[in-house]
């Protein structure tokens, strides 16, 4: 028993023999770890405001440089030999690195949102399709009084909107003193203004706590230039109290398909295909059997016919109110010159 006890004992220490012997050994002039962690961190820092410098104040570099070096305790030789330790040992350096960059993203992300606080607007909107882009308060407290009856935002447009773009934007309101009367109800409000300072909106007033929302179809009248939209919570004879809260503006990307695109390209190909049949040449063959459709079978026009059924209706509603808001728009020009005539031939008179 004694000696199977013996033999556990003299394996136990030569594992530990070999777990000691497979560890990198690191000089005592080197900087540990952890430290140089820190080090590394505060060093990129340094050198990322050293760019930003005009040319007449580069001298800041070395400073700031050297600011790093005397909180940590250390010298530019002592960090410089290190670093070159570190390199050597990749997967340690590797390491490190990715947990530096990670910190390093987490306060550039800090940094950009108080910016964007500081401006009221954000520096570039999240890309793709259903997209949260608010970027102010998720809290906001509304009391009708002069300097506190309002919030706005303005969110303008980069390379990650689209034409025909929806948006949506959505909040939860609570009335802390109770329903307000038709007077004082709170106003919320927003607008696409588009690259040729045409615009849409929408207005709605609103009575009682809960989600409220406003949607906007950005349709087809060009590349949007900003959205704007507020909240005003008017006076009233004793100060109320508004919250406004789960606040969300989402983007989403246009992907439906034209319903009168599909209408026109049936009936081209039927428009093809009979003039590919009536038009002959002397020899009894199409005049451009290379350019000519053939003609569509009974099957196909039938597959044709089910595709065009197929479209959602909310594409076709969207087509609709499109068109509706085309003639309106054209309308109101038509009403605006009238009275540009109208105002010219009264000056005459």
């Amino acid at each position: 028993m004694k000696k199977f006890f013996r033999i556990q004992l003299c394996c136990v220490f030569l594992t530990a023999l070999l777990m000691v012997g497979c560890e990198v050994k690191k000089p005592d002039s080197v900087i540990p770890e952890s430290q140089m962690e820190d080090l590394l961190y505060d060093y990129h820092m340094a050198q990322a405001l050293g760019e930003n410098l005009p040319y007449d104040e580069n001298y800041k570099r070395v400073l700031y440089t050297e600011a790093v070096f005397k909180k940590h305790g250390t010298t530019e030789a002592a960090f410089d030999s290190s670093l070159v330790w570190y390199t050597r040992h990749t997967e340690i350096m590797a390491k490190m690195y990715e947990r530096v960059s990670k910190r390093l993203r987490t306060q550039r992300d800090e940094i950009n949102h108080l910016i964007a606080l500081r401006d009221k607007k954000p520096q570039i909107t999240p890309p793709g399709d259903s997209i949260n882009i608010w970027f102010g308060r998720q809290l906001n407290v509304l009391t009708g009084m002069p300097l506190n009856n309002r919030m706005t935002f303005t969110i303008p447009a980069d390379s990650n909107f689209k034409k025909r773009d929806t948006l949506l934007w959505e909040m939860r309101y609570l009335f802390i003193e109770g329903k307000p009367d038709t007077a004082h109800a709170a106003i919320m409000a927003m607008q696409i203004v588009y690259e040729n300072d045409s615009t849409i909106s929408k207005v709605k007033r609103i009575f009682d706590s809960g989600m409220q929302h406003i949607k906007l179809y950005s349709d087809t009248l060009g590349a949007i230039k900003e959205v704007k939209g507020f909240v005003y919570y008017p006076a009233d004879k004793k100060p109320r109290t508004l919250l406004t809260d789960k606040i969300r503006l989402m983007r989403y990307h246009c992907t439906d398909t034209l319903s009168s695109a599909a209408k026109d390209s049936l009936q081209t190909d039927s428009i093809n295909a009979h003039k590919g049949d009536s038009v002959k040449t002397k020899t009894g063959m199409p005049a451009d059997s290379a350019k000519v459709h053939p003609r569509l079978r009974p099957e196909e026009l039938n597959k044709r016919s089910d595709e065009i059924r197929q479209i959602k209706p909310e594409q076709i509603e969207t087509e609709e109110r499109i068109q509706q808001e085309r003639l309106q728009l054209q309308q109101d020009r038509r009403t605006h010159r009238r009275q540009q005539v109208g105002t010219s031939n009264r000056q005459r008179n």
